[in-house]
């Protein structure tokens, strides 16, 4: 009968904790690669509140310009009423007419105003939806970048220990911010504290 050499109980634990490690590592990689894509949705959404609020703002600039350019047309269309009323009797009828035309191009330019007035609004409106929405994501990306942070120290520091339970802290860490990464992106629940 041939001889058969069984691996010494030393060599075995060796070879279980080379595969461990090996597998703790590949995690690990993978957790980094989670954190990137976290930072990257983060990032994304902080530029986009700060663009949208931009936006929102230099709409809400040209709807009061709107707002004053239609007060204005307003009070100097009242102005060329009165004028009208107090000088007709010695006006020219030229004169008449003239003071009729403004004041219907001053009326017709203020409703004009309080029309581009009301879409200006309806985008000021819509562009601080679009900075709210990202201003809600945003602390979903902050957590789940630091959850994903500790899983890769977790995860480095059950390499070194060639610990189970640690590594399973890891696991854990790397879930919630897998959760919260994906909230990021998706907003599927809120937690009421964040905002």
């Amino acid at each position: 009968m041939a001889e058969v050499e069984l691996p010494k109980p030393e060599e075995l634990e060796e070879i279980r904790a080379k595969s461990f490690t090996r597998k703790v590592a590949l995690t690990t990689a993978l957790f980094a690669v989670l954190l990137a894509i976290t930072s990257l949705g983060g990032n994304n959404a902080a530029k986009e509140m700060l663009l949208s609020q931009q936006q929102a703002s230099d709409q809400w600039a040209f709807y009061q310009s709107k707002v004053l350019r239609e007060h204005l047309d307003r009070t100097n269309s009242l102005i060329l009423e009165l004028n009208l009323f107090e000088r007709s009797a010695a006006m020219k009828p030229a004169a008449k007419d003239h003071y009729r035309a403004q004041i219907r191009e001053l009326r017709a330019e203020e409703v004009r105003y309080g029309e581009e007035k009301k879409d200006i609004e309806r985008e000021a409106k819509g562009l601080e939806e679009e900075r709210d929405k990202n201003l809600a994501k945003d602390p979903y990306f902050n957590y789940a970048e630091v959850l994903l942070q500790i899983s890769i120290v977790l995860a480095s520091i059950s390499i070194l220990a060639v610990s189970r339970p640690v590594f399973s802290l890891a696991l854990c860490s790397a879930s919630l911010g897998c959760i919260m990464m994906l909230n990021g992106y998706l907003l599927l629940f809120r937690i009421p504290f964040f905002h």
